[in-house]
Parts: structure tokens; sequence; C-alpha cells
């Protein structure tokens, strides 16, 4: 199967485009602007009108600054968006001490780089931005200047509910923080590993491919190899029929012979495919392609083959044999005494179960088997899979998944029913689904079915 280096799928903190900030930041300012302007002009509320501005203007300078500097598809590392951000919180900050602190409504907005944080950075930062936020409010709590209020008025909220809105923007900055941290990472790590999946099918598509590129350098190779025949018969003829030069245009000879030989097979390789030879596959074959390769590093595997009616023939799929391997792998890995394999089929669906004697999922992990990132192994067996193999990152079991159900199959992952112990991995098409795309012979039957003669009803047992 195909390998996937470990370090190449780690999770890494995206890495924002400038041109993203600086667009938030300008509709921040927008809303700022107008707010402040139609309190003080809408509403006749006095307030520090001047610096209020002068605050505002600081996130445009900095706005055009980075304009000006950075092309639209700069991508800030960790350090420059932690910054970005920091200095939104200050400068929002600085504006609601100028119009009432925290009894200023608008006070919620700490929340807004805290999330924007939250989805972009690592949690070490989404904590240092929140903690800058809660101590921004906690500052606006004891200092700040009054409420923009009607003109010889004054409006003064009780301590308690300022402390209540303080308490507010403290739990929604950790829940805000955590739940848009979670949902962005979900989404990180989905994103990853359908990158995996789409890396497994180009490479098992490109080993699918290679038999037609020898082929092809097969056919280039033909006239060269008939030169060189023709030369040493010529050479032959016109050299001693005895002695050391004629051993050796013998030798030349056969050689030529057996790589005529074998570029007939290479060219062949294509007529065979549209016969069916390689392309199509009946179901206990297909179970047995799997089968062999844990068999010849001493697993015990049984297969068991059955069904009603004539035995399924579908097309070679490269995803389901690798997702289907990789199953078979994990249960090999965890089983006590041996795996089996059943394979059944019936006039409307085609089947395969395969189950092992080992431990079975965790209760924690069954609910979520099949999810990317979800690995039953410990951290001390990822390290080993990690430094040995490339695996261990729980991507396996979701990248067979996701192979299999491409063909149409439904999948289903599960345990024993007790007494029982052990995973159960259930495989299910439709006939029809299975059997798509297998070449059909004129007389109606799937090629290659000839060979299958024999096996439709009956019982395989491995050794």
């Amino acid at each position: 199967m195909v390998a996937i280096p470990a370090n190449s799928l780690k999770t890494f903190p995206h890495h924002m485009r400038l041109d993203t900030l600086v667009r938030l930041r300008w509709l921040a300012v927008a809303g700022q602007a107008t707010a402040v302007t139609a309190v003080r002009f809408g509403l006749g509320f006095p307030l520090p009108f001047e610096l209020c501005f002068v605050v505002i203007a600081a996130s445009v300078w900095t706005n055009l600054m980075l304009r000006i500097q950075y092309p639209a598809s700069h991508r800030l590392g960790e350090n420059a968006a932690t910054a970005l951000l920091g200095f939104d919180i200050l400068q929002l900050a600085a504006l609601l001490y100028l119009t009432g602190g925290l009894e200023n409504p608008f006070a919620m907005l700490f929340l807004a780089p805290v999330l924007i944080s939250a989805t972009a950075l690592t949690p070490e930062r989404t904590l240092g931005l929140g903690l800058l936020a809660v101590g921004c409010a906690t500052f606006l709590v004891l200092s700040h200047q009054p409420l923009p209020w009607f003109p010889g008025q004054s409006l003064s909220l009780p301590f308690l509910y300022v402390s209540g809105i303080w308490t507010a923007i403290l739990l929604g900055t950790v829940f805000t923080g955590i739940y848009a941290w979670r949902v962005a990472e979900e989404a990180r790590q989905l994103a990853q590993a359908l990158a995996a999946t789409e890396l497994v099918l180009a490479r098992e598509q490109h080993l699918s491919q290679l038999d037609g590129l020898a082929a092809a350098a097969a056919h280039e190779l033909g006239t060269p190899l008939a030169t060189i025949a023709l030369v040493s018969k010529e050479l032959a003829h016109a050299l001693p029929k005895e002695g050391s030069v004629a051993d050796d245009l013998r030798l030349l000879k056969e050689q030529v012979d057996r790589c005529r030989s074998i570029l007939t097979k290479l060219t062949s390789m294509g007529e065979e495919d549209e016969e069916g030879f390689l392309e199509n596959v009946s179901l206990s074959h297909l179970v047995e392609e799997i089968v062999e390769p844990q068999r010849a590093v001493g697993y015990d595997v049984r297969v068991r083959a059955h069904g009603e009616g004539p035995e399924p023939m579908g097309r070679r799929n490269p995803g389901v044999v690798y997702g289907l391997s990789n199953i078979l792998d994990n249960a090999t890995d965890f089983t006590e005494t041996q795996v089996i394999i059943e394979a059944c089929w019936s006039p409307h669906e085609v089947f395969i179960e395969i189950r092992d004697d080992g431990p079975g999922y965790a209760p924690d992990i069954l609910l979520r088997v099949g999810e990317p990132y979800v690995t039953t192994r410990s951290a001390a067996e990822r390290a080993e899979a990690d430094n040995d193999e490339g695996g261990g990152l729980g991507l396996g079991l979701f990248i067979a998944k996701t192979l299999i159900e491409r063909s149409g199959a439904e999948l289903t992952l599960t345990n024993a029913a007790p007494p029982a112990t052990g995973a159960v991995a259930r495989i299910v098409w439709p006939r029809h689904a299975f059997e798509k795309g297998a070449a059909i012979s004129p007389q109606g039957e799937s090629k290659g079915s000839l060979k299958e003669q024999g096996k439709n009803s009956h019982i395989q047992d491995g050794p």
C-alpha cells in the first residue's frame, strides 16, 4: 500500500492573508466612525469627539501603512498576526475609555479579535489575546470617561451591573474562543485528511497506469531491438561458425529473443486489460488479492466465500483495494489469533465482512471511528509508527472509508456482539454498483467469468 509520511500531514497554524485583516479593520473603522458621528450629531450627546477620531485615525493609518508596505496577497506570520489583533484590542479599549468603558454597549466587540485568532492562530496565541481583552475590560471597569448622555444629565450604571458585563465578556471570550478554535481545527483536519486521500488516489492511479507506460516503452524499443537482431544475424553469416566470437553472437541472439518475448508481453498488456484480464476481478479474487500479503508475513487470515447465483465480477478499483487492505491491516494489528473475512453475494447485494478477535474499539472511540485523526493506538504506539512506517496519525480508517464509499459501498465499523470480542468492518455494495464498469462479453457475461466457474457456491478457508 501507499505510505503517507507523517510529517507531511501534521497540523500547522493557518497563515492569515493580510488582506483579510485589513478589510476587517476597514469595516471596524467605518462602524466606529458612524457610531461616534451618530452619537455626537444625531443624538446630540457630548463626548470627546476629536479624541475619538484620533483613536479611529490610528487604525486608518495602520491600514494605509500595511497596504503600502505589503501586497494584498501577503500572508502574515504568527507574530505579526498576533500583534495586529492585539493592536485592535487596544484601539477598541482606548475608544471605549473615552465613551463610557464597559457601560458602553459596544464593549462586547472585545470578542471579535479573540474569535478571529481562535480560527487562525494557535491556542497559545488566542489565550494571550483573550487575557489582553479581559485585562483591558478590567481596566475599563475601574477607570473610564462618562458614558455620553443627554446634556445636563449623567447616567451611571450600578457597579454590580458593570461587573455582570465584565463577567459576560470573560465568559464570552472563553466560550467563543474554544468553540471557534474547535470548529476551525476540525475543518483543518478534515481538509488535510481529504488531501491525504487525494494523494493516495493519485499514487494508486499512477501505479495503475504503469502498464500503459510499459506498453508504450516496449513499442518504442521494438525498432532498435530489430536493428540489433538484424546486425547480429549478418555478423553470424560473415564470421566463422566456431570460436569465441561465434559463441558471443549466439548469446546475443538468445538475449535478443528474450527481449522480444518480454516486449511481446508488455505490448499485450493493454489488449489483455481490454479483455478484462487485469481490469476485471471477481469478488473472491479481490479478497485473495488483499489477503495474500498478510499471509505472506505469517498472519492467520481465513476467507469464506459463498453466495446465491453467479459470482459478481467488478472492475478493479485501486481505491477499493487500498481501502480494504487498510482495514485488513488494522485487523491484523490488533487480532489475538486470526482474522476472518467473509465474502458473500446475492442477486441484489455484495457483502464483505472483516472480523478479528482482538479487544475491539474502545467505547470512547467507537462513536467517532472513521473520522480523521481518530486512532485506537496509544501515544507510544503512534510514536513508533511515525518512526517506522510514517503512520499512527489516525488517518488509515478515514482514508479507507472515503475510498470505499466512493465506489458506492456502505462501510460500518463496530464491535462484535458479546460474548465475542474484536472489531467488525462490514462493507455492502448494491450489486449493480460493484459490477459497474466491468467489461461485458457479447454473450452477456463478464469477461473472465469462465475462469471463475466452480467458485460460485463454495467456502474457501485460508491455511
